[in-house]
């Protein structure tokens, strides 16, 4: 599979350096994190839930390419247990990305970070993390790169800030040159393939919009979130018609005709993880229409069905969709080989909103 969004290719994304990390004003001792110093040249965020009125969710900082911003995030809780922070990256309007890029020198460091890419708060207690960072600026010639932080509860989602947030979200956005934005592009994915499932999900039949990835089903709980439709052929009692099919995360089984070990949450797992939907429906493009979207306004005339799946699908159809954050996008089907079998596949490139 190879990324094709343009102005990825001409970023270069250099660490954050976590400096002295954050400091817990509860009787959880013991952190890896220490106080950093104050400085009033650091763009900061400050969310108190006690005292909102000095409050301050936005924060702007001129940047250098090649260069680092300092930051500083003060986020004080009195009822509400910080478990993990969540930090995006938007690059020039291109939609935001989760951000963990750091310097991990450090082995404790390397804990903190959750499988998903969250930031460990370390402790069950945490009502205060006070910490500062090194924002870098990538190679754009103008525009603006924003930082969004926000903790949860427990685990979040890197495109849904308010699933278990606890506090949040602030923003610290750097400015280079003129700050001006160009036209967002479409994010581009090329060569995605897709396997015919395994009921225990040891192949890689699902696929990931923020995250360009495909998915084995088990890997585990921490990437629930980021799956966004599978794969399958054919489904149990269908016509033999309905062959080469995707169908959203969240009715996958049940389109699918048979369970798929650890799609679902289990019994011992979050009782209100929820599944990705989205929606399907044959596009009125062609593979040169697909060929020529190069801009996100071109996808603002996808429009939303109501049908979590789409059958019979084959070799130059192209296939509209609308995911589960309201992001429109289109499918361009480029292989099929057809069959049930683990190594039977589906291939496909893919524009989508940032």
């Amino acid at each position: 599979m190879r990324k094709s969004m343009k102005l990825f290719s001409k970023v270069s994304l250099a660490s954050i350096v976590f400096s002295l990390f954050l400091v817990s004003c509860s009787s959880d001792d013991g952190s890896i994190f220490d106080s950093p110093g104050d400085d009033d040249t650091v763009a900061t965020l400050v969310i108190n839930q006690g005292d909102p009125s000095k409050d301050i969710f936005t924060a702007k900082a001129n940047g250098q390419v090649g260069t680092k911003v300092p930051g500083r995030v003060i986020y004080t809780s009195t009822d509400i247990t910080q478990r993990r922070l969540y930090i995006t990256q938007n690059i020039s309007g291109a939609g935001d990305m989760p951000f963990n890029d750091f310097d991990l020198t450090s082995s404790d460091l390397k804990k903190a970070l959750k499988a998903d890419g969250s930031i460990d708060l370390d402790g069950a207690t945490k009502k205060e993390i006070d910490f500062t960072f090194d924002l870098p600026v990538p190679n754009i010639d103008n525009g603006s790169i924003v930082y969004s932080f926000w903790t949860t509860t427990g685990k979040g989602d890197f495109r849904d800030p308010n699933k278990r947030k606890a506090l949040g979200v602030g923003t610290i956005t750097v400015t280079v040159g003129t700050g001006t934005n160009p036209k967002a592009e479409v994010h581009s994915y090329t060569g995605v393939k897709l396997y015919a499932p395994d009921v225990e999900g040891r192949t890689e039949t699902f696929f990931s919009l923020l995250n360009e990835t495909v998915y084995k089903i088990n890997v585990g709980p921490e990437f629930r979130a980021f799956w966004d439709f599978g794969y399958y052929y054919g489904v149990s009692g269908a016509s033999s018609g309905e062959l080469a099919s995707f169908s959203s995360t969240a009715t996958y089984d049940a389109n699918f005709g048979f369970p798929v070990e650890g799609l679902k949450p289990s019994d011992t797992e979050d009782a209100d993880e929820t599944l990705n939907e989205m929606f399907f429906g044959l596009s009125n493009f062609d593979v040169t229409a697909f060929d020529n979207i190069t801009l996100s306004g071109d996808l603002d005339v996808v429009v939303k069905t109501n049908s979590q799946n789409i059958t019979n699908l084959e070799v130059g159809d192209v296939v509209e969709f609308v995911d589960n954050y309201g992001k429109k996008g289109l499918i361009k089907i480029t292989a099929i080989k057809a069959g049930f079998g683990n190594n039977d596949f589906i291939e496909f490139d893919v524009k989508v909103q940032p």
